[in-house]
């Protein structure tokens, strides 16, 4: 039965709307499926909501929580990832209430965030899973928040729909961002935005015209898990199968396994965790693969690095991988998070761009075998939205070629950031100084890029942007060159950055060792030595620092991003032990 294409998808304003029309008109198909891990070898006990079943959950839910809550009122979820979660994250709006899509007390590094948040969310209602009702009430003990867990209110509570219609201008949820760069700030997402964004993700990967399974591993609370696991599936009425980030983490091999096992399936991933199954995944857990049926893999959240996806492809490609299955794309939480994508079927766009013309602002063609090129992926068309490039000093659209701020205009822009009036204006209503596109405001998304034949290339984070002597360079490509530059570096587990300096911005690169070895087993002047030659010979960049550290003590964001800002601030203040400077 769930193997058949869905009725035809209906023009709902909400996604709890579209979860009682999937109730109505396929009532037994598997909506979300839960595949947990409760040991290091299961190979994964599965947890299954039909869209009838899911109907009530999310009525009962909503009914307790409008019990809670008046109108508007934010609700915190913290569930772990799992079928509670969705639940919960639906439950909110379909009761009027705001949801705030966060995760249990414990995630490791992420306390002083979850804190962050709260303060400024300020929930009424805290949702949680009877698993962690302890952690969540210790930590909730001084805070004026009403606790509800998710398992334990009965299915006989569930209410009638409310006979209103729901204006699709209202906050269905905060989303709020990661901290890669700034304190997280709560993105205002309506109701119209993330239908408008799943409709576009659908679009642009193929989704709306045949059958598709949603299948992912990333956290939920992260605006690229929450839209294909959940949003973009509710609004077509798809089979969403889901794991827990840890496991995947712990075996990669799971998450191939549950693309194996569904046809066209489409998943998404950032740019490590290719490099990481192509590298991780054994012989042996191959030959029981077959990956003929994916349809897409997404590759974002990252700069998108072709060699990447050609080390996941050859690792693969056995299994029947098929090559144009990889789509990388670009998006952000401000733009409920797609923008642009390559399109499935379609072989991958690079471009070897000119290093110095690049750091001048320039994207000029190279020799891809030039030690020097900079290889990048292009992230497609946009989806359903408008992309332009900017000047981010003057507010001038710049010309094809030209590197700038990426600026979007589309229904699935935010509506702001809450209780930051001033900074929603500058972010979210930006005007082009000329003629082009001066029709109502845009985003300025603080990413930078070009665009060249057609194609969106994204060449980094303007506040990431390291300036020395009046030359711009991108960290992510520093970092990319210190990494292969010794054996015992961490890979993507580094970051680089600007320090002030007496004569100018210095540069510094902290990166974690192997797990492999301790910092006492590896001669850390020879790597140093090494880590600066090639920084020098690859970018012209004399490095005034580097510094070894520990595995798992470069922060990273909720989302698992390096956090080059934190670790710049951790520099500063003293905190890595001398004995690992190089």
């Amino acid at each position: 039965m769930d193997s058949r294409r869905p009725p035809l998808t209906p023009a709902c304003r909400t996604l709890p709307e579209y979860v009682r029309h999937w109730a109505r008109t396929a009532p037994d198909h598997r909506a979300f499926t839960f595949v947990d891990h409760p040991a290091p070898n299961s190979r994964g006990v599965h947890r299954t909501l039909t869209w009838r079943r899911l109907d009530v959950r999310v009525r009962a839910l909503a009914a307790r929580l409008a019990e809670e809550a008046g109108p508007g009122e934010r609700v915190a979820v913290l569930c772990p990832q799992g079928t509670e979660y969705v639940t919960a994250f639906l439950a909110a709006p379909a009761a009027g209430l705001v949801a705030v899509p966060l995760y249990p007390p414990g995630l490791p590094g992420q306390g002083d965030r979850l804190a962050a948040v709260f303060a400024d969310a300020r929930p009424a209602v805290v949702v949680t899973t009877s698993r962690c009702a302890d952690a969540v009430r210790e930590f909730c003990a001084d805070r004026p928040v009403r606790i509800v867990v998710v398992d334990e209110v009965p299915d006989a509570v569930a209410g009638e729909p409310p006979s209103a219609v729901t204006d699709g201008d209202a906050v269905a949820y905060l989303q709020y961002t990661s901290g890669s760069t700034r304190t997280p700030a709560g993105v205002e997402i309506t109701h119209a935005n993330v239908v408008a964004n799943a409709r576009q993700a659908l679009a642009a990967y193929g989704a709306d015209r045949q059958p598709a399974t949603c299948v992912g591993w990333l956290p939920l609370y992260h605006d690229m898990g929450l839209v294909l696991s959940v949003a973009a599936p509710v609004v077509r009425g798809l089979l969403s199968v889901l794991m827990d980030p840890a496991a995947f983490l712990h075996e990669p091999v799971r998450w191939l396994r549950l693309l194996a096992a569904h046809p066209r399936a489409l998943s998404a991933a950032p740019n490590f965790a290719y490099d990481y199954c192509a590298s991780a995944v054994t012989d042996s857990q191959k030959a029981r693969l077959r990956l003929d049926g994916v349809a897409v893999l997404i590759n974002g959240s990252e700069p998108v690095r072709p060699g990447t996806a050609d080390r996941f492809h050859a690792a693969f490609a056995p299994q029947g991988l098929p090559a144009e299955s990889h789509c990388p794309s670009y998006g952000l939480a401000e733009a409920t998070v797609f923008v642009s994508a390559a399109r499935p079927g379609e072989p991958l766009r690079r471009f070897a761009l000119d290093r110095d013309a690049l750091a001048a602002g320039k994207a000029l063609a190279a020799r891809a075998e030039d030690p020097r090129a900079v290889l990048l992926a292009g992230c497609g068309t946009a989806a359903g939205q408008r992309v332009r490039i900017a000047d981010p000093a003057t507010c001038a659209a710049l010309s094809e070629g030209e590197v700038g701020e990426i600026w979007v205009q589309g229904p699935n822009v935010g509506r702001g950031y809450r209780n930051q009036e001033e900074q929603s204006r500058h972010v979210f209503g930006a005007r082009f100084t000329d003629s082009v596109g001066t029709s109502g405001g845009w985003l300025r998304t603080g990413d930078l890029g070009t665009v060249l034949d057609g194609q969106l290339i994204v060449t980094g984070r303007l506040k990431d942007l390291i300036v020395v002597d009046g030359r711009n360079h991108y960290p992510q490509d520093v970092e990319a060159t210190a990494q292969d530059a010794h054996p015992a570096l961490r890979r993507y587990r580094l970051a680089a950055f600007g320090v002030p300096g007496g004569s100018g911005e210095r540069v510094v690169v902290v990166a974690e060792h192997i797990r492999a070895l301790s910092l006492a087993e590896i001669d850390v002047t020879d790597l140093g030595r090494a880590v600066r030659a090639a920084v020098s010979s690859r970018h012209g960049l004399r490095l005034a620092d580097v510094v070894l550290v520990a595995p798992g003590t470069v922060p990273r964001t909720s989302s698992g991003k390096v956090s080059r800002s934190l670790t710049r601030e951790r520099y500063l203040a003293g905190v890595y032990p001398a004995e690992g400077a190089a």
